[in-house]
């Protein structure tokens, strides 16, 4: 059977290996691989750990970037723009249906949306992006059915806030003319008397001729009749620039008060007059009239600094506590781990209470926080060093060392250590979103301001979108999504590296 086996091989198949050769050890063609590279490579088949890790780097480059190329300063607050949606013009003017400060204004009757004509007419710039609904409402009214028209309609914030009041001195007044007149913007309009408008004098977008209950009466044409006031009498100063389209010279544009001037102020120009720029925000405003996209930046890059120099305290701390512990046992192992159980059983919204009312007072809040995270942040950091010690100083080569003559300080930071610091590294890189998160929960929650240090925090802007989440949820929304792929990122990148830096997975091919 084998024969005919054979004879079905061809010939030429057949060949003596290493004939006439002499057999010799070869030197491996293949480099050796360290520890961290070969974690390197596991880390590198974990698809999540390492797109947790991009996003990761995103959001760090996020938070040292938003910062310097925001046009806003944290600093910068705005007492009429507050809570006020995402705006930039360029984007809004092109009719795109985004970042164009839309906000809904349900059930507007035909006066509203006069009025919004009325703004739209006298500055420029028009309030009403769209109508999205029209309804037919039905009352009784002295016994007759009345039916009317409401709309659900869509409108630009900035442009709808519209003419201000604001009191000048004679000086700014004489400077706001003057930026007037070198850039071309109006700021300054007509001013209105009181009396002319039927005594309604709590609106200064109304311009026009009005009845007793605020409606707009037009003229036979349905034209707006213009109510400003030509009472040179009653001119707070002189104004010698800019008018609006239809003044002749006889209109005013001041009303004098004690030693300074009223003025009806287009507040989107006026706000340009002020900063030097038009109210661009990308993510809107807070309740400070903070720029949103700003103050994340700010917020996220004090978080992940102060939870970094958090984990790199608690890891010094815990790691020399835990290798006393791990590396003597004994009385020594059983005196230092009821100590940490004392110290662990302390709640820490109670330290950090505790000391922000008293600490605080004395060091700073910034060091009295972080003094609360460290008082107990080692434990864990502690124990974990204590189970790598307990591993590895019974090993052969620990054994080695010491009968060759070297001190427990070497054993423990020369031999021992280095075998364990895979896990307690990985292990600092899960406390880092545990103390953002930590962070986050004490500004949120108002125990811990940290904004005269910081500017804002993440916490810090939750809590202020939170009041406003039903008429500005973009205050909350934004600050909400950063921190939750904050805090994801950070967790699946831990995980990534506790799994990679396993020794028990060393050379373990998928």
């Amino acid at each position: 059977m084998a024969e005919n086996t054979y004879e079905k091989i061809p010939a030429e198949e057949f060949a003596f290996v290493q004939e006439n050769d002499l057999l010799h050890d070869k030197e491996l063609q293949t480099k050796a691989r360290g520890f961290f590279a070969d974690a390197m490579i596991r880390f590198g088949k974990n698809k999540s750990s390492v797109i947790a890790a991009i996003i990761l780097g995103l959001l760090i480059l996020y938070a040292i970037v938003a910062p310097l190329i925001s046009p806003h300063n944290i600093r910068h607050t705005d007492v009429i723009y507050i809570n006020y949606p995402p705006f930039i013009r360029s984007i809004a003017d092109k009719g795109w249906g985004i970042l164009n400060g839309a906000k809904s204004m349900d059930s507007q009757n035909d006066s509203s949306l006069l009025a919004l004509r009325a703004i739209a007419e006298e500055t420029g710039l028009d309030p009403l992006i769209g109508i999205k609904d029209a309804h037919e409402v039905s009352t009784m009214q002295k016994g007759k059915k009345v039916t009317r028209t409401t709309y659900d309609v869509e409108i630009n914030a900035y442009y709808f806030k519209g003419i201000i009041y604001r009191t000048f001195s004679y000086d700014e007044f004489k400077r706001i003319q003057a930026w007037q007149d070198e850039t071309g913007i109006q700021v300054i309009y007509p001013y209105v008397e009181p009396a002319d408008i039927s005594g309604i004098a709590d609106n200064p977008n109304i311009w026009y001729q009005v009845d007793s209950k605020g409606n707009a009466v037009l003229d036979e044409n349905g034209n707006f009749v213009p109510a400003y006031s030509s009472n040179a009498a009653k001119a707070g100063a002189e104004y010698n620039s800019l008018r609006i389209p239809g003044d002749d010279g006889s209109y005013i544009y001041s009303y004098g008060r004690s030693g300074s001037v009223q003025c009806r102020v287009l507040y989107y120009n006026y706000y340009r007059y002020l900063n030097g720029m038009e109210p661009n925000y990308l993510m809107g405003t807070n309740a400070l009239g903070q720029d949103i996209f700003c103050g994340i930046g700010v917020g996220a890059r004090f978080s992940i600094i102060f939870a970094i120099l958090v984990s790199a305290i608690n890891l010094t701390i815990g790691a020399f506590y835990g290798a006393v512990q791990g590396y003597y046992g004994g009385w020594v192992d059983m005196t230092l781990d009821r100590i940490a159980d004392i110290l662990s059983g302390v709640p820490f919204v109670v330290v950090t209470t505790l000391f922000q009312l008293h600490l605080a007072k004395r060091v700073g809040i910034v060091p009295s926080f972080l003094f609360a995270f460290v008082l107990t942040g080692w434990i864990g950091m502690a124990a974990l060093t204590r189970r790598q010690f307990y591993r590895f100083k019974g090993q052969e080569f620990i054994l080695a060392a010491r009968t060759l003559g070297a001190s427990d300080r070497r054993l423990m930071f020369k031999h021992i250590f280095p075998n364990g610091i895979g896990s307690i590294i990985t292990s600092c890189a899960l406390v880092i979103p545990g103390v953002i998160g930590s962070e986050t929960s004490m500004t949120y929650l108002g125990i811990v301001d940290l904004s005269s240090f910081a500017g804002t925090t993440i916490g810090t802007l939750l809590s202020q979108g939170n009041a406003v989440v039903t008429s500005a949820p973009h205050a909350i929304l934004y600050p909400s999504i950063f921190l939750g792929l904050l805090m994801i990122c950070f967790n699946l990148f831990g995980n990534g590296l506790r799994d990679a830096f396993n020794p028990s997975t060393r050379g373990v091919e998928d």
